[in-house]
């Protein structure tokens, strides 16, 4: 293996985007990954022709054009639009809250209505500062919408009451008075046509990637390959956790193979009840309006993180940003390494932000 100009650690949507960009610029590029393959947490595998999302559900969805004009320029989306329904006692509720849910709830036709009801339910409760969670949705949203919707999904996700949860977590709820089922605002959206695999591939094309490689195994090899290294694993696990360890929300997902061409006529159904203890199912064929005569569904459990586990959501709270900002400073002070992507910069990004963030990372280093 000859020494190139830049290793990629991380052959996520990150990295694979700047090793494909740095390889246009003229770099050598290799890339390496722990996983035995590509794509992160894009990840698609191939059940009974049905692209099964390894790693969860990604549905790409964005205002920003330039992004929307790049992504179509290596694949085709199929224009899905995330329309989730909710389940609370065997009631079905439309998801975001809009007058279709609020109709299901209520029997409230305009918005008038439903504003003069959520405001009574608010008010009988007074709060002026929120102390935790269930404060700031009751203070939103009432009790209705608070302990059918929300309450029993959000302590499943983070295993804690939501009494004991900050705020901040929920500062906005999103209410619409109009009947729309489209769960995102953003003007472009969809799936890839053949799944995200394509995509990866695409940008690797002409990269050189190693799989089942983890970089901390051999660490001095890998750092005297390259000239600069680009970072996209855990900050903390780069620094071996000097300044303690980050804290991550984590899930992990059971899967069935049904014999049935269609199990719940929707990609995702959420339930709300704390009793039962995934979040939700997904029917991954409705994401590419798939007819195959078989579906595979998958449930989804949120679990607390350990090493080991896939970390996926970062705990965003005073003390883990305060250790993240250690971390971060260090990081500025390298001279041969950066880091980017989610895990490296502790921060929950949307795909559409993590395409962004690696392209102005790219051109920054253009201007040096």
């Amino acid at each position: 293996m000859e020494k190139c100009d830049w290793l990629i650690v991380g052959a996520g949507l990150f990295g694979s985007i700047f090793a494909h960009e740095m390889s246009l610029r003229r770099k050598k590029c290799i890339v390496i990954d722990r996983r035995q393959h590509v794509g992160g947490n894009l990840y698609c595998e191939k059940i009974e022709d049905i692209n099964v999302h390894r790693y969860g559900a990604h549905i790409f969805h964005t205002n920003n054009k330039k992004i929307w004009d790049y992504v179509n320029s290596f694949i085709e989306f199929n224009g899905y639009i995330n329309s989730p329904i909710a389940v609370y006692k065997d009631e079905l509720y439309n998801l975001p809250f809009n007058m279709n849910t609020f109709y299901q709830l209520w029997k409230l036709k305009t918005p008038r209505e439903v504003k003069d009801k959520i405001a009574e339910q608010i008010k009988q409760y007074n709060i002026e500062i929120p102390k935790n969670l269930e404060e700031q949705a009751l203070k939103l949203v009432g009790p209705d919408i608070y302990y059918k919707l929300i309450k029993g999904y959000t302590e499943k996700q983070w295993e804690r009451s939501a009494t004991e949860l900050p705020a901040f977590i929920i500062r906005r709820l999103p209410v619409r008075f109009t009947y729309d089922n489209n769960y995102f605002n953003d003007k472009y959206q969809g799936v890839p046509v053949n799944g995200y695999n394509c995509l990866i591939e695409k940008l690797l094309a002409e990269v050189e990637v190693h799989l089942t490689k983890d970089f901390f195994s051999d660490r001095e090899f890998w750092y005297h390959k390259a000239d600069k290294i680009l970072f996209t694993g855990m900050i903390d696990e780069f620094y071996d956790y000097e300044f303690g360890q980050l804290e991550y929300r984590s899930l992990y997902f059971e899967d069935e193979l049904l014999d049935l061409e269609n199990y719940q006529g929707n990609a995702v159904v959420n339930y709300t009840e704390r009793s039962i203890p995934f979040t939700r199912i997904i029917e991954h064929k409705h994401f590419e309006y798939g007819k195959q005569p078989k579906t595979v569904i998958t449930k989804e459990y949120p679990v607390e993180w350990h090493k080991g586990n896939e970390p996926y959501y970062p705990v965003n709270d005073e003390k883990n940003q305060n250790c993240y900002n250690k971390y971060a400073k260090k990081a500025r002070q390298e001279t041969k390494i950066i880091f980017g992507g989610r895990l490296a910069e502790y921060k929950y990004y949307d795909m559409d932000q993590v395409i962004e963030r690696a392209l102005m990372l790219i051109e920054s280093l253009a201007d040096k």
